[in-house]
């Protein structure tokens, strides 16, 4: 099994920027990939980054790409998105995920997620 909590949601305005973390416990993260996905209200999950653990290899969707940018900590076994120019579409619920899949914007591609959290951006 492995633990994903997510710290660090909350509200923002429009052109600011947040970061938020996911701690990671359990089985050996570092065979996995991390990914942060995000669900606004009515739409469906969509898949904003990923990185390669082992790697550093990253992949961004790209609505994000130039803005975010996803880093991980060894030690702490903590991943983290920055999140900077923030926009109102940025609104949502954001995840973070765990998997070994190929396809790493496939949500199915992940095996385990956080329980989420809100990140609001006020125009």
């Amino acid at each position: 099994q492995v633990q994903l909590v997510e710290s660090g949601g909350g509200l923002v305005q429009a052109g600011g920027s947040l970061r938020v973390s996911c701690a990671a416990s359990g089985r050996i993260v570092s065979r996995y990939a991390m990914g942060w996905f995000r669900q606004a209200p009515g739409k469906e999950r969509e898949f904003v980054a990923s990185i390669r653990w082992s790697s550093g290899w990253t992949y961004y969707a790209g609505s994000v790409k130039g803005r975010f940018t996803i880093s991980r900590d060894n030690v702490k076994t903590t991943v983290y998105l920055q999140m900077n120019s923030l926009k109102s579409e940025d609104t949502a619920i954001y995840y973070c995920a765990a998997g070994g899949g190929l396809r790493l914007e496939d949500p199915s591609a992940y095996d385990y997620w956080g329980q989420g959290m809100q990140v609001t951006v006020s125009s």
